[in-house]
């Protein structure tokens, strides 16, 4: 049986919850929409910027600290929002926020958790953020909104990027439910996974607990999967988001942005930071990587707005490569997944454990002892990805 000292690295992590975690559920995590060209752009794409290494300078005393929305964090990484986290791990939200608060970094739940946001609050320490999809029901969105502010949540973050949904083939195929449906196939698949029906069996939270009780019209698992096909609203505009922030009354996070007019949008908007990010390649297949798209946002508005990047992000090696890029940090999704399904929290706290030294470590490397002190001089091919703009 692997233990936590043998993983040491994301990829160690995937492997094993490839096999701990039924099919449906792990290839909900590793794919993407269509052919996936965009899912592999995320990561091949930062493996394409190379780095300057530097020697015999004094890297004695590294710091990885910074502020992101006016937060301490220990390193420039955030969890990003991903939904069915709980369906990797029982409770794996609730799993998930103490491992980010362990390691002082924040963790930001989706709208389509397993774990409400009242049962995050109610089982950690730190505040958290929370992640809006915009739906028809803007009694229901304002409810949430209401609740995450009950709840003491610091940020509100909105998916701009799920007007409508991007074909998954292998959730079709899958016949992606939660909690799974008594398929013969489902049931096979599940009886070599007994560790997670153990799990899963110690828990009474296997629905979307956001939507669930609260939702008008929704009182089943199968009424819940028809509202949430028709909920997504195909109008989002820009104009919402003041409704949003105006609701809200804090911190406003946009999560989607690939474009720099959009991102002068977001500012236009009153938002405080927004995530260059193209739903993890779940989206519109064929759209560039997050990272290609990073500096152009960066020039157009990184002195007016915080910009944060996700999608792709395996190692503290493309935290660096992103902060290089102007990045302030980077979010995580996969890669936290994968940690979760394969070995609960404790792998969530190792896999950031790893990122960590990792990124303390390739700084060394480029002669650098603070993530502030980070900038493109550390890539011998910074310009790559050209800055382009509309």
């Amino acid at each position: 049986m692997p233990s936590l000292e043998k993983m040491t690295c994301v990829e160690d992590f995937r492997r094993l919850a490839s096999r701990r975690v039924p099919r449906m559920f792990y290839d909900y995590v590793d794919s993407g929409s269509w052919t996936e060209q965009t899912y592999r752009a995320n990561s091949a794409d930062l493996q394409r910027l190379q780095f300057r290494q530097r020697v015999a300078l004094d890297i004695s005393r590294r710091d990885l600290r910074t502020t992101v929305l006016g937060e301490d964090l220990a390193m420039p990484v955030i969890l990003a929002p991903t939904g069915l986290t709980g369906m990797q791990w029982a409770d794996g939200e609730i799993l998930a926020a103490r491992a980010a608060q362990h390691c002082g970094i924040p963790f930001t739940l989706s709208t389509m958790s397993i774990c409400s946001i009242e049962d995050v609050a109610a089982r950690t320490q730190r505040p958290f953020w929370f992640q809006l999809y915009v739906m028809r029901d803007r009694d229901f969105i304002g409810d949430l909104i209401d609740r995450a502010k009950a709840a003491g949540c610091s940020a509100l973050m909105v998916t701009l990027d799920l007007q409508v949904l991007g074909q998954r083939h292998k959730d079709i195929k899958n016949g992606l439910s939660t909690p799974p449906r008594p398929t013969l196939a489902n049931l096979l698949n599940l009886a070599g996974k007994p560790r997670w029906c153990w799990h899963m069996l110690q828990t009474r939270r296997h629905g979307f607990g956001n939507i669930l009780g609260h939702a008008k019209g929704v009182s089943d698992l199968h009424s819940l999967s028809t509202w949430t096909a028709e909920q997504f609203d195909p109008t989002l505009s820009w104009a919402d988001l003041e409704w949003i922030k105006q609701r809200w009354g804090g911190k406003l996070i946009v999560k989607g942005v690939l474009d720099a007019q959009d991102a002068r949008h977001a500012v236009d908007a009153g938002a405080d930071a927004l995530i260059v990010s193209n739903h993890g390649g779940r989206q519109l297949d064929g759209a560039p990587s997050s990272i290609a798209a990073l500096p152009a946002i960066v020039d157009a508005v990184g002195s007016q707005i915080e910009v944060l990047l996700d999608g792709g992000i395996r190692s503290g090696q493309d935290v660096l490569r992103a902060l290089a890029l102007g990045a302030r940090a980077v979010l995580i999704g996969r890669a936290f997944l994968y940690a979760l399904g394969a070995m609960g929290q404790p792998g969530v706290q190792r896999c950031l454990d790893l990122i960590a030294n990792e990124l303390s470590v390739s700084m060394a490397f480029c002669g650098r002892t603070s993530v502030r002190d980070v900038d493109a001089s550390i890539l011998l091919n910074p310009g790559i990805f050209q800055s382009q703009e509309a």
